[in-house]
């Protein structure tokens, strides 16, 4: 009985001192963490000011100005794609991530855990993009062959509902990519809002059948034929982005997390089949959503969702392609600075 209690009385004098011991290592790795914060925002500051200087000084030799401006861009990148990464100011948590999550921090510690989840945004947008182009092209197919040619309201409103979900995926792994260092262009989260906001309202739009179902259906049936070439679009896109990407990064010249989105060179085959495509769709997506509002505006249809997903389709289009444009002219003004860059060395 004594052995008993001594052992007892030895078990929690071991757990005092263990307490004991971890609040001294977490008070000494909280002054250490402090420090490193400290250093690594005073050295992103440094790298801050001397960009702007080389910007603003007009006194300094061009080639000498460019040949700082990329040494001080790939110590920006050493600094944003390292461990001390996560010692830097994070940016903050968008109201997406905290109406879903609440206040949870949501940036990882350490890079792996952040690289793991850029794959599995990766990996996500793969399967979704095989999943865009299946889903429509079996809803078509059945409606020529099975459903004389016209769609029953659920297949239509389960469609629907995956877009939700596909799109709202789409958006928290995006903002939170963002809160760990990747560089996503913020038009493609407002982007995901108006597709979640148009899921949404598509899914209490009454899919009207017989009579003349093929004109009340019109809609729907365009919407399902470019959502197929988008499918399309998105697994080159998938595959042009990661090459481009693996490059960038062995050059030092974009960081792990980056998730590209097409200013920098790749492979010029892939981009001026992928290019059009783009263009393409973002017309047919314009035109499908003014044919939905010429429908509210003829009286053809006067339900509310039709003119509301017309608006979000235009919406959606005029964006995608003035973000196209820009990514376009971002890439034409780096490979004219490579190209100048490239001749100076030349004549040296």
């Amino acid at each position: 009985m004594a052995e008993l209690e001594d052992e007892v009385k030895r078990i929690v004098d071991e757990v005092k001192e263990l307490n004991e011991s971890s609040a001294s290592f977490i008070s000494s790795s909280s002054q250490q963490e402090l420090s490193l914060r400290q250093n690594a925002s005073a050295v992103d500051s440094s790298i801050r000011r001397l960009h702007s200087t080389l910007v603003s000084d007009k006194k300094l030799d061009p080639k000498l100005v460019e040949k700082l401006e990329e040494d001080l861009h790939r110590a920006r990148c050493m600094l944003v794609d390292g461990e001390i990464s996560s010692f830097l100011p994070s940016k903050p948590q968008g109201r997406f991530v905290r109406m879903f999550l609440g206040p949870v921090n949501v940036r990882a510690l350490r890079k792996d855990v952040q690289l793991k989840v850029k794959e599995e945004y990766n990996s996500y947008r793969d399967r979704t993009a095989l999943l865009f182009l299946f889903f429509p092209a079996t809803l078509l197919i059945l409606r020529s062959y099975y459903w004389g040619g016209c769609l029953p309201a659920f297949p239509v409103q389960l469609y629907e509902a995956w877009l939700l979900f596909l799109y709202a995926g789409l958006a928290m792994r995006e903002n939170i990519l963002r809160v760990n260092g990747s560089d996503i262009r913020p038009w493609w989260l407002y982007h995901h809002y108006c597709a979640m906001a148009m899921a949404l309202v598509s899914l209490t739009w009454e899919i009207k059948g017989q009579p003349n179902c093929v004109q009340k259906q019109r809609g729907v049936h365009l919407f399902l034929q470019w959502a197929m070439m988008q499918g399309v679009a998105m697994l080159l896109q998938n595959r042009y982005q990661r090459q481009r990407l693996y490059t960038r990064i062995a050059l030092g010249k974009a960081k792990r997390m980056d998730v590209v989105w097409g200013e920098t060179a790749g492979v010029d085959g892939q981009l001026w089949l992928l290019c059009p495509i783009l263009f393409i769709l973002q017309v047919f997506e314009a035109y499908v959503g003014l044919l939905l509002l010429r429908k509210t505006v003829t009286g053809v249809v006067t339900e509310w969702q039709v003119m509301v997903c017309g608006i979000l389709l235009v919406v959606m289009a005029v964006g995608n392609f003035i973000n196209t444009v820009e990514t376009l002219m971002a890439k034409s003004r780096v490979k004219a600075k490579m190209k100048r860059t490239k001749s100076r060395a030349e004549l040296n």
